[in-house]
């Protein structure tokens, strides 16, 4: 395999929002439809995912055909089922990416009969417009055109980063995977508060959203750091400093902390070994 073209056969066990987030920037990207193949149990998620993006479609995963990858994009008690649904006719040469948070690569190898190549990724869902963050990690055996097909197919979804270890993946899980979730939480927070203050419903959501909005975007742009930027747009004995200040007296930085501790230790938690050693 030379690297990844608009040719290249891939492969979706899994039709949720995921998978169609990616197989919708594929197609964006220039992909042929007719190398695109996903796989789902539900003839409901079939005919859905046909309608939006005419690619060919199966109920089982013996239908995939000769893929260089497939996307297992399943939710993570449902992999190991999916594995060995698929092991008997999946190439030996083809790249298995795994989306599930928590299933270590080791049992998906395991559970695809061994020798395999198994790309972890944890992405998030922001992916499903296109700015989705995604961190991959890959054993020895995925060679670099490998490791160029899997970054490829992640990249239709937002930005790719890769990690040297796969016990990463637990803080990526604790900070871009469930990370999404605390930028929902604070919009709430914020809204609700500016009604408290006495704006109307709608504009205090709105300005919640295009304020975060815009902080991110800024973030993203300007060369300095997120500290610079804070410190930037705070006014010695200003509002923005007596805001900040208040945060500072609830510990806002130590709760973040704790909270993608905690993240992160569920994370190991649902990773542990399953026990079973039979492949």
């Amino acid at each position: 395999m030379s690297g990844p073209s608009a040719t290249t056969p891939i492969g979706f066990v899994g039709g949720g929002n995921m998978a169609s987030s990616l197989i919708g920037g594929l197609l964006q990207g220039g992909h042929t439809p007719s190398a695109l193949t996903a796989i789902d149990p539900s003839a409901e998620q079939r005919e859905r995912i046909k309608s939006d993006f005419d690619i060919c479609v199966a109920a089982d995963s013996a239908d995939l055909g000769p893929v260089e990858a497939v996307v297992l994009a399943v939710k993570p008690h449902i992999v190991e089922a999916a594995c060995r649904a698929m092991a008997p006719t999946l190439r030996a040469d083809a790249v298995v990416i795994s989306v599930a948070a928590g299933t270590r690569s080791a049992d998906i190898d395991r559970w695809l009969g061994g020798g395999r190549r198994v790309v972890r990724c944890m992405p998030n869902t922001p992916a499903l417009y296109g700015v989705g963050a995604s961190v991959l990690y890959a054993g020895e055996t995925v060679d670099s055109d490998q490791r160029q097909l899997a970054t490829h197919i992640l990249a239709a979804g937002g930005k790719t980063w890769w990690v040297d270890s796969e016990q990463e993946l637990d803080a990526v899980t604790a900070l871009s995977g469930s990370g999404p979730a605390y930028g929902f939480l604070l919009i709430e927070a914020m809204t609700a508060a500016g009604e408290r203050l006495g704006l109307d419903a709608q504009l205090s959501a709105e300005l919640a959203v295009q304020t975060l909005l815009g902080a991110a975007t800024m973030a993203q742009q300007d060369s300095r750091d997120a500290a610079s930027l804070r410190e930037g747009v705070t006014s010695k004995g200003g509002t923005t400093a007596a805001a900040l200040s208040a945060f500072d007296t609830g510990d806002f930085r130590g709760l973040v902390e704790t909270a993608m501790t905690a993240a992160r230790d569920r994370a190991r938690e649902l990773a542990e070994p399953t026990g079973d050693s039979t492949p």
